[in-house]
């Protein structure tokens, strides 16, 4: 249901799917907003509204994804305090979750795992697992689980949500994935995705920080965990003047300044820093008759 504001000029004005919209005198919905409506006070008022909301959207889509990718443990009574936010409810609703401790190490003796439904206030947390029960997670800390940590249950949660009609508001079963594979446990570098050719620095840096990443001394970087200790993703994307060509380098993982040997890289981190890098290398120039990533 609508909810309509009268503007003091014989119009109408309300929100539907993000956007002002307006009535006539007569009671009709236009097509458009009236001209004469774009200095109107509260029509401004509905519109700084709609630009704060979609800023709240995208902190709190920002948050919940640094929460999987660095695998940091959530306290139940913090998404208890959230929950009531619709914005934090939409993103949150049928994320799979998984017990932890205070440090984040997965605790499946603390309850089951499973799509988060609910976080009443006076019960513990409401999910449905993989049997399809509805169950409740008693546990005070959870993880909002990276895919790549879901193992062999990823692929039945991917189905599930499917016969569930789930469809996330934040990207987490279908997220692209990578493993290590057989990759020498030793290396401290990856070369997949060096020698990406753009036609001017700023278009690497542009799509870096499009994509959600920040770009300091010539490398797109990402901040993860491995192993509870912080870790960055770094991918060189050149330096130097914004508009002359640049290629991109290698990708590694930095700890206490110190560059990371694969095997020491955990399975989220390692699958985060190869996503960062693939999807800024698919912005390569590429010419006629390549193949593109």
């Amino acid at each position: 249901m609508t909810v309509w504001l009268d503007t003091g000029i014989d119009y109408k004005v309300g929100v539907r799917d993000g956007k002002v919209i307006a009535l006539n005198k007569a009671g009709k919905e236009l097509k458009t907003v009236p001209a004469k409506l774009k200095d109107n006070e509260v029509t401004a008022n509905l519109r700084d509204l709609l630009e704060w909301l979609a800023g709240h959207e995208r902190e709190v889509g920002a948050q919940i994804n640094d929460w999987m990718v660095q695998s940091l443990p959530v306290t139940t009574e913090l998404l208890r305090q959230v929950w009531a936010d619709e914005s934090w409810r939409t993103a949150l609703t049928d994320l799979v979750i998984v017990p932890c401790s205070s440090t984040g190490v997965p605790a499946p003796g603390d309850g089951p795992s499973g799509f988060l439904r609910s976080a009443d206030t006076t019960v513990g947390i409401g999910l449905v697992t993989l049997d399809g029960e509805s169950e409740v997670l008693e546990s005070e800390h959870f993880l909002i689980a990276h895919p790549i940590d879901l193992g062999e249950d990823l692929d039945d949660y991917r189905a599930f949500a499917a016969e569930l009609g789930i469809v996330q508001n934040t990207a987490q079963l279908m997220r692209e994935t990578f493993t290590a594979g057989e990759r020498d446990p030793e290396s401290t570098s990856i070369a997949d995705y060096a020698d990406g050719e753009f036609e001017a620095l700023q278009h690497a840096t542009s799509r870096a920080r499009t994509l959600g990443y920040v770009v300091k001394g010539g490398f797109a970087v990402c901040n993860l965990t491995s192993q509870g200790a912080p870790v960055q993703a770094s991918y060189w994307v050149g330096s130097g003047d914004p508009q002359y060509e640049t290629s991109t380098g290698d990708l590694n993982w930095v700890s206490g300044g110190t560059t990371l040997a694969l095997k020491d890289v955990g399975a989220a981190a390692f699958s985060e820093g190869m996503r960062m890098a693939a999807a800024i290398y698919a912005g390569r120039k590429v010419e006629a008759g390549d193949d593109a990533a």
